[in-house]
C-alpha cells in the first residue's frame, strides 16, 4: 500500500468533515516547493533595494558624464592653443636663431676657443662695441657693474629663488641671436672657462671682494682658465648650448657664494 498524507477539513457548524489524501511524494514536493518559493521572496527583497539604489544613480552618472564631456571639450581647446603657442615659439625661436657667416678669422691672440658640442652652432669671433654715450670700463679687477652684452636683449626669465628647487633660477636668461658678443661684467680671472650638460659653454669670473659672475649657453668661448679679462673684454659669443631651447645668455652674479639678482647689481642702463 502506497504511504500518502491524509487531510482533513472540518467546516465550522458541519457535522460532517472532508478528507483528503495526497500521496506522500507530493507533500514532500510541495514542502520543498514552499521552500524555494520563500528562498526566492527573501532573494528577491535582499537583492529589490541594491537595484534601487543603483537605479537612482543613474540620473546622477548621465549629468557626471555630461560634465565630462565639457570638460573634454575645454581640453581640446586648450591643446589648440597651445599648438597655436608652440607655432608661435618656433617663429621666434627661428627670428633668434640667425646663424652668422662662417669664421673667417681666428680668436685673438692667446684666446683660442673652446671646443663646443658638433651639434652647436658657431658663430664668428667679432669684437664688442660699448653703447654710445657710455662711460669707459674700469680697467683691472673690478665688482661686476657692466651690462653682459653689447646689446641690451630680452629678459626671458628673470632670478627666482631656492624656496622650489624645481624652480629655482640663481640667474637671468636674456635672449639674444647666435652669436652675439658676451663681455665681462667686470675686471677679474678666469675661474672656470669649460663645458657642463647643463650650462653648455660657459665661463666663470671671480672679481673682488667675493664676487663671481658666470656666462652660460654660449656657442663659443674666446678665453682661458687663468687668464686675466678687463670688464667690458669679449670673452664669449652666445648660443644655445647645454640645456637650453633657443640663443640666449643665462647670466649670474655671486657674492661669498650667495647668488644676488643681477638686475638690481648692474649699475650700466640695458
Amino acid at each position: 500500500m502506497r504511504r500518502g498524507v491524509t487531510i482533513v477539513v472540518q467546516v465550522d457548524g458541519d457535522l460532517a468533515s472532508h478528507q483528503y489524501r495526497v500521496p506522500l511524494w507530493a507533500f514532500a514536493a510541495g514542502k520543498w516547493g514552499a521552500v524555494v518559493i520563500a528562498v526566492l521572496v527573501v532573494l528577491f527583497f535582499g537583492f529589490a533595494e541594491p537595484l534601487t539604489q543603483a537605479a537612482a544613480r543613474v540620473p546622477g552618472l548621465e549629468q557626471e558624464t555630461a560634465r565630462l564631456r565639457q570638460e573634454n571639450g575645454r581640453v581640446q581647446q586648450l591643446a589648440a592653443a597651445l599648438n597655436r603657442a608652440e607655432a608661435n615659439y618656433q617663429e621666434l625661436r627661428q627670428l633668434l636663431s640667425l646663424r652668422a657667416p662662417a669664421a673667417s678669422a681666428s680668436p685673438p691672440e692667446g684666446h683660442e676657443a673652446a671646443r663646443a658640442d658638433p651639434e652647436v652652432a658657431r658663430a664668428t669671433p667679432v669684437r664688442a662695441r660699448p653703447p654710445s654715450g657710455a662711460p669707459s670700463p674700469p680697467s683691472g679687477p673690478s665688482a661686476p657693474t657692466l651690462w653682459p652684452l653689447a646689446v641690451a636683449g630680452f629678459v626671458t626669465r628673470g632670478q627666482v629663488g631656492p624656496g622650489d628647487p624645481a624652480e629655482s633660477h640663481p640667474g637671468i636668461d636674456i635672449a639674444v641671436p647666435l652669436g652675439t658678443s658676451i663681455r665681462a661684467a667686470g675686471g677679474g680671472v678666469v675661474e672656470t672657462a669649460s663645458t657642463d650638460p647643463d650650462y653648455g659653454l660657459f665661463v666663470l669670473l671671480r672679481h673682488p671682494d667675493g664676487y663671481e659672475t658666470l656666462y652660460a649657453h654660449a656657442s663659443q668661448l674666446l678665453v682661458h682658465q687663468g687668464d686675466s679679462v678687463q670688464a667690458g673684454q669679449v670673452i664669449a659669443l652666445s648660443g644655445s648650448s647645454g640645456r637650453s631651447t633657443a640663443p640666449h645668455l643665462h647670466f649670474e652674479i655671486r657674492r661669498e657664494g650667495k647668488a644676488l639678482d643681477p638686475l638690481t647689481v648692474i649699475k650700466e642702463e640695458n
